[in-house]
């Protein structure tokens, strides 16, 4: 606490130049002594610091003396505040706007005038996957296992994690870490966790290999599509896929080229689709459907 305390007020100091004891005393919630220590501490690290009495004095850096300052502009201290407020969407505490006062100290313009990007990270789910997000990240930090009941596409498992990282990817939020159980790196969708804590047992860090989840390692195109879809699925195509994921024929319908990475997501495309679309290749999924869609019709008939 001590270390960033003395940080942060070196950071006020390239900011403003020249400040009170009363005033970093407030700021920090500390006593006067206590900022006086902390003002002789800087002095003994080679720092050379300068009060003076009146009623324009105050502590500030000798002036002359030269120190190597981390410079952001106002646009890429903008950037990094951004980015804050969207943590502050899922986190269950305003950690993160203490985070954002201290970094625009003396210049609380900056925490107003990017108004123009708005990232919320939130979900219907916040409830309960704010709570998840803060055990995970202490379980992070201690070193410590964390342990839950799984409910994946194979059915239910349990599982025992040490998590290295917390990952919003594909409009979701996951923990990637080493699972005990299968011996090897996973990645685990939250609002799949049930029965999350975290074990008063500690882990040895290992040398985590980089986290790399693109698309095509999480999701490997196996198996080639073609569809026909009508017309007034563009925007769907469009956002999905991109505007080279198919052809427009004559006839106004579109033909939909694209690869998925197994069966099971080629049908819930589908369904997703309705009757707007029609899968032409490969044949025999298109026989698998077919068969699909008459169980479906049994059950509502």
């Amino acid at each position: 606490m001590k270390i960033d305390r003395l940080i942060g007020i070196l950071s006020i100091l390239l900011q403003q130049e020249k400040v009170t004891a009363p005033y970093l005393a407030e700021k920090f919630e500390v006593s006067r002594r206590t900022i006086n220590r902390d003002i002789e501490d800087i002095c003994k690290a080679g720092i050379p610091l300068v009060t003076t009495q009146g009623p324009n004095g105050g502590i500030s850096i000798m002036e002359g003396y030269r120190i190597d300052r981390t410079v952001l502009t106002s646009s890429e201290m903008q950037s990094i505040l951004t980015g804050l407020r969207s943590l502050d969407s899922v986190s269950g505490t305003n950690k993160y706007q203490q985070l954002m006062d201290k970094l625009a100290m003396g210049n609380s313009s900056i925490l107003t005038s990017n108004s123009h990007i708005l990232i919320d990270l939130s979900s219907w789910y916040k409830s309960c996957l704010a709570p998840k997000i803060e055990l995970i990240q202490a379980a992070i930090g201690a070193r410590e296992y964390i342990t839950f009941a799984y409910f994946g596409p194979s059915g239910e498992s349990r599982r025992k994690l040490e998590p290295y990282l917390l990952v919003f990817q594909w409009s979701s939020w996951y923990v990637w870490g080493y699972c005990t159980d299968r011996e090897d790196y996973r990645l685990f969708k939250l609002n799949r966790m049930l029965e999350l804590k975290a074990l008063d047992e500690r882990f040895e860090e290992r040398k985590v290999p980089a986290y790399d989840m693109s698309p095509d390692k999480a999701f490997p195109p196996r198996i080639s599509v073609t569809a026909v879809c009508e017309a007034d699925m563009k925007w769907r195509l469009i956002e999905e896929s991109g505007l080279e994921s198919f052809q427009e024929r004559e006839d106004g319908k579109l033909v939909f080229s694209s690869c998925f990475s197994d069966p099971g997501s080629i049908f819930s495309w589908l369904l997703s689709m309705g009757d707007r679309v029609e899968l032409v290749e490969p044949e025999e999924l298109r026989v698998e459907f077919a068969a699909m869609a008459e169980k479906i019709c049994r059950i509502y008939r």
